[in-house]
């Protein structure tokens, strides 16, 4: 063949659909650097670190389908480990070239020399090195197949020396193929769960993300049986949306309705959804679980009946087997509940805060109030979490993206430049944490160079919020929590980006629609209350205590403000703690 390994390597991965590769370039990735350069069908986009390289490509896949980043010899693909991770427990489909040292050096602890195959065999589902010219394209096509059929990520190494060889033609397949089965349980197990569920009155149905292709089939079911629908973090905007019988999320950033829902039911439906986890599920109640990852029946509670199947597929076959519940009582009892936590979700939204100190239940709701019917959100994990948990609605249209498998700061960002990419009509909203913004400060320059209109909407509350309420419960004084923080406007402005900064709650809806309507990236520093709290579904006594332990020790220590502020802050959720 007349083209290098490098070459035929980019071919593959257009073939393959593949858009663009998240890297930063150098030394042995120079040879691929250059074959993207000379190839008009795909784009290397200049991150500032890999690692905001690979949740963007994280983000990519979970939007589009398989994305792709890169990192260069030793530290270079070191610095995708913790976004490959995230990719990986996210089940996306998400191809990492991994570069190395030359052949000839291998096993000589040469300089930035790693042992590829060691540092990524947890977080992945193919993981080989190229070490001659012949092995690439067999290795190529088989890591893209396991990608994108096992969903997940997929790791090939590339040593610099074989990329700039002449390529050798593949005795294998060159393309790769993207088909899909349709998997469900067999009729006996369809006519067992069909019927559990026709024996019982009180059902409730708690769906994941494996149900968000089967919203029709979950509402349809729900409504014969008159069961209330939860759902999991990652299922909200897939199940949420015109959905008469949903009653919110369970779950550490869940909601008492579901949390109740699921414990005053007979039966629990589980569909799709390995959470919540254990302390959040009851123990005494008949449960079905249905999964395409057989894997993971039981492994979250102990299971009546456990199915593999996909969600659509095996709904279809068992809605013709389901017997029409009339007693609706239970179903109305919960929706009741629901009704009543809304009303509590809304105090902090009519009540905006003090200067200094904005709700940010009222920050976040004015971005679900003011965001485009199809945006796509990204929160960092923590408090941005429960903000958009609880506040941001789905439409059907919307998409929302987390680390909420993986759970790593600074998420937001850089999963908002791969949504960008993949879906440039698309509104992009960051809800960014100050923590998690302060780690990755650097790729907002990648935001500007690419033109990116992404809006970050930083929630500044001057500390790791949701590290501070662990500690509280625990009955730990909050330790080393608080952040000096820089005015991440004028840094944004320094990067060429628009920066405005919001502290007045009577400012906060015209600040944000501003931002909204600029046609660029933004990004709004939201100067929220510190001592907001976000208390879980059900508060247990002992949380009581460890927060009623946390607040003497912080009193000793002489900190009344910061005790008395906390009290006043959260008041409100007195009533949580007495029903």
């Amino acid at each position: 063949m007349s083209k290098k390994v490098a070459e035929q390597l980019v071919d593959m991965l257009v073939n393959a659909g593949i858009k663009r590769i998240y890297a930063v370039t150098g030394d042995s990735l120079n040879e691929l650097n250059d074959a993207v350069r000379r190839n008009d069908s795909i784009q290397w986009v200049h991150v500032r670190h890999e690692e905001a390289g690979a949740y963007a490509a994280a983000a990519e896949a979970e939007l589009g389908g398989l994305a792709c980043c890169a990192g260069s010899s030793g530290p270079g693909h070191v610095h995708l480990i913790n976004g490959l991770y995230d990719a990986h427990r996210s089940n996306v489909p998400v191809l990492a070239i991994a570069s190395t040292c030359a052949t000839v050096e291998f096993g000589s602890a040469y300089f930035q020399e790693t042992n590829v195959i060691k540092l990524f065999d947890d977080c992945s589902h193919y993981n080989q090195i190229a070490a001659t010219p012949a092995q690439l394209p067999r290795m190529t096509q088989a890591a893209i197949q396991h990608a994108v059929q096992r969903k997940g990520v997929a790791i090939l190494g590339l040593p610099g020396d074989v990329s700039a060889m002449d390529a050798v033609e593949n005795i294998s397949a060159d393309k790769n193929y993207f088909s899909k089965a349709l998997i469900r349980p067999n009729d006996e197990d369809i006519a067992q769960m069909a019927s559990l569920i026709n024996k019982y009155h009180k059902i409730s149905i708690y769906c994941g993300i494996g149900a968000a292709e089967a919203h029709d089939e979950v509402v349809k079911l729900s409504q014969l049986i008159n069961a209330p629908v939860g759902y999991s973090f990652r299922g909200k905007m897939g199940i949420q949306y015109d959905n008469p019988n949903e009653v919110g999320m369970t779950g550490l950033l869940g909601l008492p309705s579901a949390y109740h829902s699921m414990h005053e039911s007979d039966l629990i439906v589980l569909l799709g959804t390995d959470f919540p986890y254990v302390p959040f599920m009851p123990t005494d109640k008949k449960i079905i679980q249905v999964d395409l990852q057989p894997e993971r029946l039981g492994r979250r509670a102990k299971l009546d009946l456990g199915l593999h199947g996909d969600i659509k597929t095996t709904l279809t076959a068992l809605l013709p087997l389901i017997n029409n519940k009339e007693d609706d009582s239970f179903l109305k009892a919960q929706l009741h509940l629901y009704d009543k936590v809304k009303e509590h979700l809304n105090i902090y939204v009519k009540d905006k805060g003090s200067k200094n100190a904005i709700q940010p239940e009222a920050a976040a709701a004015c971005l679900d109030k003011l965001a485009a019917d199809d945006a796509i959100f990204t929160v960092d994990t923590g408090m941005c979490c429960v903000w958009g948990a609880r506040y941001i609605r789905a439409t059907g249209k919307r998409a929302m993206l987390g680390s909420f498998s993986h759970g790593s700061m600074a998420n937001a960002m850089p999963h908002a430049i791969g949504a960008a990419f993949s879906c440039p009509g698309r509104q992009v909203i960051a809800m960014c944490g100050d923590g998690g913004i302060s780690m990755l400060l650097g790729d907002l320059a990648t935001i500007k160079q690419y033109k990116l209109p992404i809006k970050i909407i930083v929630f500044n509350n001057r500390s790791l919020g949701m590290v501070k309420l662990e500690m509280q419960v625990s009955g730990l004084p909050d330790a080393e929590t608080d952040m000096e923080n820089p005015d991440f406007a004028m840094i944004a402005q320094a990067m060429g980006i628009k920066g405005m900064t919001i502290t007045d709650p009577e400012e906060l809806e015209s600040g944000l629609q501003q931002a909204l309507d600029y046609d660029g990236p933004v990004l709004v520093n939201v100067f929220t209350n510190p001592n907001a709290l976000a208390m879980p579904p059900k508060i247990e006594f002992d949380m009581i205590k460890g927060m009623t332990l946390s607040m003497t020790k912080l009193m000793l220590g002489g900190n009344f403000e910061e005790v008395l502020n906390t009290v006043k802050s959260s008041y409100k959720h007195l009533g949580e703690i007495i029903d």
